[in-house]
């Protein structure tokens, strides 16, 4: 039986290809889960996309994961910075977490370079443009085997 990895997306994620192109690219968060399904499976694993605009919403997917997944895949958006909570959720599941942001952070404003996700991470990709999901899976993969 395939173990299920979580791939979890925060706020305006859900514009990735259509919101600040130069920052963030052309493709889609349905490219992405495309292209991320297809490797997980070659690896595999199975990949359930989710996204949220809604710092509870996602809280609640990473409860779900404690029953249902092996490892997640996080780019938590703008919640990296401010979310103490989805750190305590994290913080409550008991796989591997790869954290993930297609931009360098590092490279951008000063608030950004603190991320509360880091603290619990077995990873952080940051600056690969969408291939950092991937790089992320490969990681996850290596991590469950």
């Amino acid at each position: 039986m395939m173990k299920t990895i979580y791939l979890l997306n925060g706020p305006n994620l859900n514009l990735l290809g259509k919101r600040q192109p130069k920052i963030y690219g052309r493709e889609t968060l349905e490219d992405v889960l495309r292209d991320c399904t297809a490797l997980g499976q070659g690896l595999g694993l199975a990949v359930e996309g989710f996204q949220s605009n809604h710092e509870g919403a996602i809280i609640d997917k990473i409860h779900e994961a404690r029953e249902k997944a092996a490892g997640i895949v996080i780019n938590p958006g703008a919640f990296t910075h401010t979310s103490v909570a989805i750190l305590d959720a994290l913080n409550a599941f008991d796989g591997p977490v790869i954290e993930v942001h297609i931009s360098n952070v590092h490279k951008r404003e000063s608030f950004r370079h603190h991320s509360y996700v880091s603290l619990r991470a077995e990873g952080v990709i940051a600056g690969l443009g969408t291939e950092g999901y991937q790089a992320a899976i490969r990681r996850l993969a290596t991590l469950l085997a």
